[in-house]
This record gives structure tokens, sequence and C-alpha cells, in this order.
């Protein structure tokens, strides 16, 4: 009788526990597919330079002679570095939460991809609410502009605007969420633009990787 109770406990220890699994399981799935109805979209970029000279001076015409021979100077030495934070909205428009384990994102300056990364942080969007992702991007331009020159370099950090977008600069980001051992990645990346929400229409979570 005593051996009954308890493999009836275990029994019971055990369906409580695979329920519980079962259901995290399951509120993951649901954000996983909250994802896809998703918009993207980029809030601002910030802190951009170029070779270590700030593009609002560029920009607002108060270049000076020393930012002029940090230029010159990243050209002979054959490196251009750019650094710039971007800050990427994701809108949860629906009524339960959005899971975002990491996110890939690509960088192209005037149509040549220069960098790429991943996050490594989780983020979860809330129903109804906007979360803000920042990507720290820090890549080196010498390849584009050595033929051209400095005048080149000059005309590209002028183009950017107050808010520190451009026109020669674009992203695309691919996100991807877990469930358990399998990594789930949205197909295609998406491309960012500014205060244009972008749904992932055509991006559900098909692709699966198993995870050692």
């Amino acid at each position: 009788m005593k051996k009954l109770i308890i493999i009836s406990s275990l029994s019971l220890c055990l369906m409580l526990t695979s329920c519980s699994i079962l259901s995290g399981v399951a509120e993951q799935i649901k954000g996983i597919a909250n994802l896809a109805n998703c918009e993207y979209s980029l809030n601002n970029v910030s802190n951009v330079s170029v070779a270590g000279v700030d593009v609002k001076k560029v920009a607002g015409g108060q270049i000076g002679v020393a930012d002029v021979a940090k230029l010159a100077a990243s050209i002979m030495q054959k490196q251009i570095p750019l650094a710039m934070d971007f800050n990427v909205g994701i809108k949860n428009p629906t009524q339960t939460n959005a899971l975002l384990n990491t996110m890939d994102w690509m960088v192209n300056v005037q149509n040549t991809q220069l960098a790429q990364g991943t996050t490594t942080k989780s983020y979860t969007v809330g129903a109804g609410r906007t979360s803000t992702v920042p990507l720290n991007v820090a890549t080196d331009m010498y390849r584009i502009f050595s033929k051209d020159g400095i005048e080149s370099l000059k005309g590209f950090a002028s183009s950017f605007k107050n808010d520190g977008t451009s026109s020669k600069v674009g992203i695309k980001v691919r996100p991807t969420l877990k469930v358990g051992d399998y990594a789930l990645k949205t197909p295609n990346y998406i491309t960012i633009e500014k205060n244009i929400g972008k749904k992932a229409s055509n991006t559900q979570t098909v692709d699966t990787k198993k995870r050692s």
C-alpha cells in the first residue's frame, strides 16, 4: 500500500513537472509567433565618428585643421575607423509578449557590407509596447574611401543628419529565438529604415538548428 502511495505521488510530481515545462515551452512558442508580427524601425544613430572625428562637427561645418589632419592621417595609415551606435526599435502590436533571444545584424556603407555581428542580450518586448535594442558598430572603411581621398571621406561624414542617420549607411537585422535546445531564426534579414516600421510578414521562424 505504501509503495502504491509513493509511486502515485511520484507520478503526480512528474505529471505536474511535465505540465509546467510544457506550459513554459508553449509560452516561448507563443512569443516566437508574436515576433513575426513585430515592427522594426531605426530610432536613431548616435556617437558616430570617422577616424575619431565626430560627424556632427563635419555636418555643422565646424571641422577644424586638427580634424582634417586626423582624416588625412587615417588614409595614410590605411585605416579609416567608423564607430556608431544604432538604436533599433521593436514594436509589439499584439496582446502577448514577444521574446527575442539574439539578433544578427549587418551594416552596409555605400552599398558595401562592412560589418556584421550578433547581440548577446535577450529582450522581452511587452504586449503593445516598444523596446529599443542598441547595436554597437565598429569597422574600418579604408577599402571604400582609399581611392577617392579625403574629400570623399568628408562628403560621407557630411551626409549624416542630426539624428545620426545617413542615406549612405544601411542596416539589416535577423531575429533569433531559442526554445529549449533549439535556435530558431527568421529565414531572411529585415531592412531597417528610419521611422518606417517593417513587419516581419515573410520571416516566420522556420529555420531550426539544435545546439549542442
